[in-house]
């Protein structure tokens, strides 16, 4: 075999001490030279990467992430560029594959899946659905799940090879546009930042989106653009209509771009304009993304429409198309019952709060759908046992539990769930008054229920 090729690691940083060091010792002994170019740090960045032996360039910033990157690949000489953020690590078993990779000579560029840690397992990254960590990594062992996508990471150093795009740049374009095969990496990368603080998220949130409108602008005719600006706007600032305009033009722009009918559906199916929803996911599908998320939403739509058969089947094509999910078994059961199996329904809408008990949604659908049913009894069991399993509930629920148990005249129960609740969430006068209006109809024996009641969710929170 010939010897290992020349690989250079190139980076673009700002302010990146705290997490940069890090990232540098994951590929150690895997890259020949390290490039870093450094946009403006004022916090020792420069520092720690001379320390871990990286070339730092002072790259201009001018609002555009791909010509920041381009500069940083100046000075390179190797064969192979590896990119990584400072947020990122490279995968501890990715020599193998990292050394296959570089010798393989018809390749030009790989395509390499990225881990992103997130906080819920009920978090998605464009309609890609959370999966649960399976700890892998030791310095993600804090994360419950991550959502996986794919990027080119490693390329050939090639004057042809660029990033393209302001913002979510990538060599990707250009590698296609040269007309160079795209390989599989079989080698992760790992990434934190998606787990940030509420206010780190809403910083790059806000500038992002600035960005994309940028690149909108300087690329007007590119589908891609308006799809990022639209995934922005829905899902960082719930900006609907907007969101709808960024897909509707990706769209046309691209009538063969799957992903963004899909988006353009969801808009539709959050405006509730179901039926033209149902088209637009459709249109994804016959596109080729026939994802779990777009039957999901076909069954949502079809839910919202009165359609329980086929919102039952939808459910069914994405149960089939994902990974187990309780959530969409919830859905699921759900409608089933709706559709008439009353009772095979019930069992799937049960088996999935058994599954994931500490997620406040499959309860509430269990809920609904036992007071749909006129189980009344088993409604208000079913909602105080959400009150014992489901970490941060609040108010309503409370307040809900106490109004289910009303219906079966049993006032002293109903009045023992809201002081539990008034003690929880002092501030909240809908349950002072509720509590109010419950002991002046029926007080006797609502001491001792409160103690009970206490004492019960005392226990679970031990447990």
């Amino acid at each position: 075999m010939e010897p290992l090729r020349r690989v250079a690691l190139s980076m673009i940083v700002r302010n990146e001490a705290a997490t940069l060091r890090r990232c540098l010792d994951s590929v150690r002994g895997l890259v020949d030279e390290i490039v870093i170019g450094d946009t403006g740090s004022t916090d020792g960045t420069a520092d720690v990467a001379r320390d871990c032996g990286a070339r730092v360039v002072d790259v201009p910033w001018t609002e555009d992430f791909a010509a920041a990157r381009n500069a940083a690949l100046a000075g390179i000489r190797a064969d192979w560029v590896l990119s990584l953020d400072a947020d990122e690590v490279l995968d501890p078993g990715a020599a193998v594959g990292f050394a296959q990779a570089v010798q393989a000579p018809e390749v030009a560029g790989y395509q390499v899946s990225i881990r992103n840690y997130v906080l819920s397992l009920e978090e998605r990254v464009w309609d890609r659905p959370a999966q649960p960590n399976d700890f892998r990594l030791p310095a993600a062992q804090g994360y419950p799940a991550y959502v996986d996508h794919q990027n080119v990471r490693l390329f050939r150093r090639d004057p042809r090879l660029v990033f393209v795009g302001r913002v979510h740049e990538s060599v990707g374009p250009s590698i296609e546009s040269a007309g160079l095969r795209l390989g599989q990496a079989s080698f992760l990368i790992h990434h934190f930042g998606l787990a940030a603080d509420a206010e780190t998220r809403g910083r790059k949130n806000r500038f992002y989106r600035e960005l994309g409108r940028r690149k909108v602008q300087d690329l007007p005719g590119n589908a891609q653009a308006h799809l990022e600006l639209g995934l922005v706007e829905l899902d960082n600032f719930g900006n609907l209509e907007e969101a709808r305009r960024c897909f509707e033009r990706a769209c046309q722009l691209n009538p063969r771009l799957g992903v963004a009918w899909f988006f353009a559906g969801v808009t539709h199916l959050r405006g509730e304009d179901h039926g033209e929803a149902l088209r637009c996911l459709r249109r994804a599908e016959r596109c080729g993304h026939a994802t779990p998320a777009v039957a999901e939403a076909r069954g949502d739509a079809h839910y919202n429409r009165g359609e329980f058969a086929e919102a039952s089947s939808a459910y069914r094509q994405a149960l089939q198309r994902s990974a187990e999910s309780a959530a969409l078994e919830s859905k699921l059961g759900l409608a089933l019952a709706r559709a008439g199996s009353r009772e095979g329904g019930l069992e799937v809408a049960r088996g999935a709060v058994a599954k994931r008990p500490q997620a406040g949604e499959l309860h509430d659908r269990l809920i609904q759908l036992l007071v749909w049913l006129e189980r009344f009894r088993e409604a208000a069991l079913a909602a105080e046992h959400k009150l014992r399993q489901v970490p941060g509930t609040g108010a309503a629920d409370f307040r809900r539990a106490a109004r289910l148990w009303s219906t079966q005249g049993d006032w002293a129960r109903a009045a023992a769930i809201l002081h539990v609740g008034q003690q929880l969430h002092g501030g909240d006068p809908t349950l002072g008054q509720a509590l109010a209006d419950l002991e002046a109809r029926e007080g006797a024996g609502v001491n001792q229920l409160v103690t009970a009641l206490q004492n019960s969710r005392t226990g679970a929170d031990q447990d």
